[in-house]
C-alpha cells in the first residue's frame, strides 16, 4: 500500500465508520456480528449467519445492502424451491418477423452484488447445491453456457438451528465456502427495549447509502495489501494443521474431533484477520486479530464426534482450546 496515501486511507476508512453508524440505525445491539459481517464484506467472502427465526438477521443483512448502494436480491428458501428459481432459465422464444424460435437465458435472482439467501437450511440439498459454483467461482453455468456474476458478488445466507423442525443441514463441501459462520444471540435487556421502542413506532428508521460497489472492491484490494508478518502466518498454519486429528494434536481434538479443518480454513483466517485490522484503522494484522476471528471462521469446519455431542461439546469451545494449545512461533 506503499503508493497509497494517507489522505485517501483516511476517506476510506472515515467510509467504513460511516457504514457502520448506517447500518446501527436500523440495528440495536450486535456489534459483534455486524463487525463480523463487514470483515467478510472486506476479504470478499461469504457469511452464514445462524440464530433462532426473530433477531433481526434478515433485517441486518437487508440494511447492509441499503447501505451498501448495490443491487440487492432477496430469495426465500423453502422446501419446494427448485435450482432454476436461484439460477434461471430458458425460455423458448419466436421471432414473430421471421418464426425462428430461440431460446434465452432469463437470468435468475443470483445475479446481482448482495443475495440474502434466507433460511438456507429451509430448502433439500439439491436447491443448496445450486450455490456452490456462484460462491467459489463467481459464475453460473448453464446450458454449456458460463455466465459471469456482477463485482462484488456477496451472499449472506441466514440459517436457523439444525435443531429446529424442517431443517437440512449444509454439506461440508458448502458450508467450506462460507467465510464466517457468525452466530446470533438473543439481545441483551437493555438492547431489547430499544428495539421494541424503535420498532414499533409510526415510521421506521431509514438507512442511509454511504459507499458504492467501487468502493467496496477498492478496499477489498487493500485487504489483501494489509501486512501479515511470517510469524502470524506459521501460527495459523500450525492451528489449522493441529486442528485435524492425529499425532500431536492436543486431547481436545483427538477426543472431540472427527474431521478437521482444510487449507481453506487457513487461508480465510488470513484473510478475516487482515480485514479486521484494516476495519480498526491498522494497516498491520495481529495476535489478537487472529483469535478474534478463530472461532467464526472454524466453527463450521470441524466435524465434531460421537464424544463431543455426548458431552455438550461445541466446536467455539474446542476452538478455543485448541488456540490455547498452539504455541506462538519465537524466531
Amino acid at each position: 500500500m506503499n503508493d497509497i496515501s494517507e489522505a485517501e486511507i483516511a476517506v476510506q476508512l472515515d467510509r467504513l465508520a460511516q457504514l457502520r453508524g448506517a447500518i446501527g440505525q436500523a440495528i440495536v445491539g450486535q456489534d459483534e456480528v455486524v463487525e463480523q459481517l463487514l470483515i467478510g464484506l472486506l476479504a470478499g467472502g461469504h457469511c452464514l449467519l445462524e440464530g433462532v427465526p426473530g433477531l433481526g438477521k434478515t433485517l441486518l443483512v437487508r440494511s447492509l445492502g441499503e447501505a451498501l448502494k448495490l443491487d440487492f436480491r432477496r430469495v426465500q428458501f423453502t422446501p419446494d424451491l427448485m435450482p432454476s428459481d436461484i439460477l434461471g432459465t430458458e425460455l423458448l422464444e419466436e421471432d414473430h418477423g421471421t418464426g425462428h424460435r430461440h431460446f434465452r437465458f432469463q437470468q435468475g435472482p443470483i445475479f446481482t452484488n448482495l443475495l440474502l439467501a434466507d433460511e438456507l437450511n429451509r430448502t433439500p440439498p439439491k436447491t443448496q447445491a445450486a450455490l456452490l459454483e456462484a460462491m467459489q467461482e463467481r459464475t453460473v453455468s448453464y446450458g454449456g453456457t458460463t455466465y459471469r456474476l456482477p463485482a462484488p458478488f456477496f451472499v449472506l445466507a441466514t440459517q436457523n438451528p439444525l435443531e429446529q423442525a424442517g431443517t437440512y443441514p449444509l454439506p461440508e463441501a458448502q458450508l467450506d465456502r462460507f467465510l464466517l459462520h457468525i452466530r446470533v444471540d438473543y439481545p441483551t435487556e437493555h438492547e431489547e427495549f430499544a428495539i421494541l421502542a424503535q420498532t414499533t413506532g409510526a415510521k421506521p428508521p431509514a438507512v442511509p447509502a454511504v459507499m458504492a460497489g467501487e468502493a467496496v472492491l477498492t478496499l477489498q484490494h487493500w485487504v489483501r495489501e494489509v501486512h501479515f508478518g511470517d510469524d502470524l502466518l506459521r501460527w495459523v498454519t500450525r492451528i489449522v494443521r493441529t486442528s485435524r486429528p492425529g499425532e500431536g494434536a492436543p486431547e481436545a481434538v483427538r477426543t472431540y474431533v472427527k474431521w478437521g479443518a482444510g487449507p481453506r480454513a487457513g487461508q480465510a483466517l488470513v484473510l478475516a484477520a487482515k480485514a479486521r485490522a484494516l476495519l480498526h484503522g491498522r494497516l498491520a494484522a495481529t495476535r489478537e486479530d487472529i483469535v478474534a476471528l478463530a472461532a467464526p471462521v472454524m466453527r463450521h469446519r470441524l466435524l465434531l464426534s460421537f464424544a463431543a455431542e455426548a458431552e455438550g461439546r461445541s466446536a467455539d469451545e474446542v476452538v478455543a482450546e485448541l488456540v490455547r494449545a498452539v504455541p506462538f512461533p519465537v524466531d
